[in-house]
């Protein structure tokens, strides 16, 4: 069930972003830099499920709808092909349930890398 409190929905990503500062993801950033407000909610989904564990991508499903959580997943982490291939083959079968995790991968990264062809040619002509 999706949290509706506006309060309690910023406390949740509040913490999570606490969480990732700790884990010193934003490194090259003065942690003091990067807050809620200049950190959209697809990165904090994908900083999530990319750092952080099964408790803390758990909280990501009371804020968010499984929609937006996927959509994050699949624009900012499935990219990243081979360097996250076991992350994401995990995530595939286990919060969206894909039944040939590898197959579901290999197309979705076979869509972007075709969307990002087609950018380019559109760009070019």
């Amino acid at each position: 069930m999706i949290i509706k409190q506006k309060d309690k929905i910023r406390e949740i990503k509040t913490n999570l972003l606490e969480q990732l500062k700790e884990e010193n993801i934003f490194w090259s950033d003065a942690h003091e830099s990067v807050t809620l407000d200049n950190l959209r909610d697809d990165q904090l989904i994908a900083l999530t499920m990319r750092y952080l564990d099964l408790d803390e991508i758990k909280q990501l499903f009371s804020i968010f709808s499984f929609k937006k959580i996927k959509t994050a997943w699949k624009k900012l982490l499935v990219p990243e092909g081979e360097y996250l291939y076991t992350l994401n083959r995990f995530f595939a079968w286990y919060y969206f349930n894909a039944k040939n995790p590898d197959a579901y991968l290999k197309s979705l990264q076979t869509r972007h890398i075709k969307r990002l062809a087609e950018n380019a040619l559109h760009g070019i002509a």
